[in-house]
Formats: C-alpha cells, structure tokens, sequence
C-alpha cells in the first residue's frame, strides 16, 4: 500500500488499513488488539473488524455499519463499535476515532494516572487535556456511556481505566497524530524516569513556543528544478518516511533539511505529517528566500544559520526520538562512551536550555560541528547535522541506540563508560583532525 498518498482523498476502507498497519507495524497495537472507525458524510461508520490481524489487514476487511444499523461486509466490526457509536452521536465534529493499547499509555490506564502532556513542546497543543474513562466490560454500552461522557467534556482523548486509550478526531490524520504524540509523551515520561526526573514545561513556556512562529522568509519570483534537486527532494521523503517508521519521528514533530549547493538547501514544510510527506511538498530555499506559495519548518532560520556557519555540514535532522527524549527532559547526562561507534561518531552531546530553537537564538549553530554533530534540548529535541543526509540519519540511528542502551541498563547498574586511555587510542585510529 503507498503510504504517501493523500490520506484525505483515500476511501475510509483504505484510510483504516494504512493507519492500522502503521500502528501494528510501530508496535502500538497486538495482532487481535484495536480499532479504528471513521464515520461519513452519508453518516455511516468504517470500522476495523472483529478477529481479523490487525499485520495483515486489506481494505476489504473493513465493515460498514450503515445509518440505519445495516452491517454491510464480510466480517463482524469491532466489538468495541459502541462506544464508537455513542462518541459520533455525542459530537459531531469528530470524524474519526483510533482505539488501542498501545504499551506506554496501557501503563498510565494501569497505573490509574494521566500522562502529562506539558513533557514536549508541541504535545498539549496536539492532545489537549487528557480525560480519564473508569473501568466497564469491553465492548458494554456501559463503557460506551463513560467513554462518551468524557468526550461531551470536550475532550479528544481519555485515559480507559486498566485498558488502554481512545482518541478522536477532525479526520483520521488528525487523529493519528493525537494519539501518535500521546503515546510518545508517555514513553518520554517512562525512559526519563530510568534515568532521571522528568521535568516539565510549564504553561508560559508552551505558549511562547507556539508564538515564537518567526516572520516568513520573502518569496523567490522563480523556482528552478534541477535533476539533482529533484532527486535530494525524494530522498527527505524517503528519510522521513524511514524515521516515521522507525519511530525516529513522529506526525507532529520532525524537520530534515539538505544542502543543494552553497545558496541553497532544502527544507521540509510546516503543518504536513510527516508520515504523508511527499517530494512535491518539500521546500526550497534559496539566497534567503523561500519557494513561492510554500511554508518551509519554523526551523528555517537556525538551519540557515547552521549552514551559514559550517560549510562542512550538507544535511541537519531535528526531531523526538523515545530515548534520546529521555535524557532531554530529564537533563540527565548522555554519556556515549558506550561503545566505540557511539563514541567515534558522536563524541559529546551536549544539553541546552529549552528557548535556544527561538529565532534569533545562537546557541546550536555554535554548539555542533564535525566533530560534535549532535545537540539535545531540553523538552524539545534532538539536532543531529552531517555531510551527507544518509550519514545524519546514521548519526541519530546510532544516538537514539546508545541512549536506548543507557535507558536499558538503568535497571542493572550504573554504566561503566569506555576509559580515557581507550578514548585516546580510538581518537588517534579513527579522527582525522
């Protein structure tokens, strides 16, 4: 199935199975677990199966619960399609609806607590407040009515006491990247607590992020598209599609950008998800000014200023990794003196305050070189740069593992990082100064 195509133009048969084979195949959901439901214009509901794999599943699995209460299709729909039901009703702006268990947030559920979204930067505004469903029979109308009664608070996403989460929707994207940042919020809590104490953003902080939107860079009166561009252009799509999938990056936060020559480099779009990113929506900048009719990331500027600065640096990667975020809202150190890789291609990976992404800022162009390719900050991200964007994405394959290493061995002791003496003789085989 292409994954690239315009979700909103998509039948809801198909829409459902991309989103549920994204979820399965990022580990958010069981083969029997979940549901997804979108109800159209006609007011009829598509609706995931009952018992059908959830790693194999073909648009014509999908059920349609007409109107009238028809069931049209070849399979039984979801148990769970009256709370479905009973959420359509209660509010007619959501248009679709994701249900699973998704092992972060089943957590929280069985914990009995709520994840506090004020832990990354952009996840209050893409979740909202959080609502919190008590314990019923799954698939009762008991459950049905709680769930519901949550939802006609206003919220778009609950917390199912000892089940999982529901969230809800303008349109399945929409929906996705809710419940896609909710559960990587929760995830960021879990590892930071391995290695630290979370801290979190407060509302101030938030806000002046989301209005720390920067002037936009003047239009250029003439695009030129040469073959070389065309194909840098597909290979960010292929790297972001690579990261969505390796959870490297989620719809709601992610930038990559490539040098094309020394006026000009390529940068991804504002307010695209990034799993449905294709190469017509990427965006050229070029001697300080943007393609026409395009908005290229709030980043621009500090790519620009880091491209400036460094002409050994070709391709830059800010994005949220799970456990790199760790150590970003924690402050914990991030020590890659784990093995020798780790250590060879990223060396020390400082922390700086959250607020030095705003424009106008300076601290990350200074901070990252060949030899320091990688910044964190605080609540907000990870910097990777590199020369080529296959080696970026390299560097923050191999960040994101060794803080996954450091998270991991949190439970068996403190580590025993790679000695000084070793340092020196990896320093004198593999850098070149």
């Amino acid at each position: 199935m292409n994954e690239v195509l315009d979700t909103r133009l998509m039948h809801p048969r198909d829409q459902i199975t991309m989103v549920m084979t994204r979820i399965y195949r990022r580990g958010l959901t069981t083969t029997s677990g979940g549901n997804i439901s979108i109800i159209d214009d006609n007011g009829d509901i598509w609706i995931s199966p009952s018992a059908v794999d959830k790693g194999s599943l073909q648009p014509t699995d999908i059920v349609c619960i007409k109107k009238d209460g028809t069931i049209v299709g070849r399979h039984k729909p979801s148990s769970e399609h009256p709370f479905h039901r009973a959420i359509y009703q209660i509010r007619p702006d959501i248009k679709a609806i994701i249900h699973a268990h998704p092992p972060a947030l089943v957590s929280f559920s069985i914990a009995r607590t709520i994840p506090d979204t004020n832990i990354i930067s952009q996840a209050k505004h893409v979740c909202g407040p959080i609502g919190y469903a008590e314990y019923e029979l799954p698939g009762s109308e008991a459950l049905g009515s709680k769930i519901a009664k949550e939802f006609t608070r206003g919220y778009n996403a609950v917390i199912m006491e000892n089940h999982g989460t529901v969230v809800g929707g303008s349109d399945l994207v929409d929906t996705f990247q809710r419940f896609e940042t909710l559960e990587f919020s929760a995830r960021t809590i879990l590892y930071g607590n391995s290695v630290g104490k979370p801290a979190y953003l407060n509302d101030d902080e938030i806000n002046a992020f989301e209005n720390q939107i920067p002037a936009l860079l003047p239009e250029m009166d003439e695009t030129v598209y040469s073959s070389a561009e065309r194909e840098k252009r597909a290979e960010i799509c292929k790297i972001v599609h690579r990261a969505c999938t390796q959870g490297l990056m989620i719809s709601s936060y992610g930038t990559i950008s490539t040098r094309v020559d020394e006026d000009t480099f390529l940068i991804t779009p504002t307010n695209v998800p990034r799993w449905d990113m294709v190469p017509e929506d990427i965006v050229q900048i070029k001697n300080g000014k943007r393609e026409k009719g395009k908005v290229p990331s709030r980043s621009t500027y500090l790519h620009q200023d880091i491209y400036e600065k460094h002409p050994e640096i070709n391709s830059i990667i800010l994005t949220q990794s799970p456990y790199l975020m760790a150590f970003s809202v924690t402050g914990a150190s991030f020590n890659v003196r784990t093995i020798p890789e780790s250590w060879i291609f990223l060396q020390d990976v400082h922390t700086l305050d959250f607020g030095v992404q705003f424009n106008g800022r300076t601290e990350i162009p200074d901070m990252v070189s060949k030899s320091n390719p990688a910044v964190l900050v605080k609540n907000d991200c990870v910097v990777v740069t590199g020369n080529q964007l296959l080696q970026t994405f390299d560097y923050l394959e191999v960040a994101e593992f060794s803080a996954k290493s450091l998270v991991m061995c949190s439970s068996l002791g403190s580590m025993v990082p790679i000695s000084n003496e070793q340092v020196e003789e990896l320093r004198k085989a593999f850098i070149k100064e």
